[in-house]
C-alpha cells in the first residue's frame, strides 16, 4: 500500500466536486447527483480493493487458507 492512494482518492473528490459544481450552476442538478453518485462507486471501489488486498496480506501473513 503507498501513500500515492490516498492522492487518488482525494483527486477523485476534488473533481467530482468541481463537476457538480459546474453542474449546479447550470441548473443541471439531475446530471450533479448522477455524477456524485458515479464519483462514490468509484471511490468505494478503490477503497473495497484495497481492503481486499490487506485481507490478502493478513492470510498470507498466519497461513490461514
Amino acid at each position: 500500500m503507498d501513500i500515492s492512494i490516498i492522492f487518488k482518492l482525494a483527486a477523485i473528490g476534488i473533481i467530482i466536486t468541481v463537476v457538480c459544481q459546474v453542474l449546479k450552476k447550470s441548473d443541471r442538478d439531475d446530471v450533479a447527483t448522477v455524477v456524485s453518485i458515479v464519483g462514490l462507486v468509484i471511490a468505494l471501489t478503490v477503497a473495497v480493493t484495497m481492503i481486499g488486498d490487506l485481507f490478502g496480506v493478513v492470510k498470507d501473513i498466519f497461513g490461514v487458507f
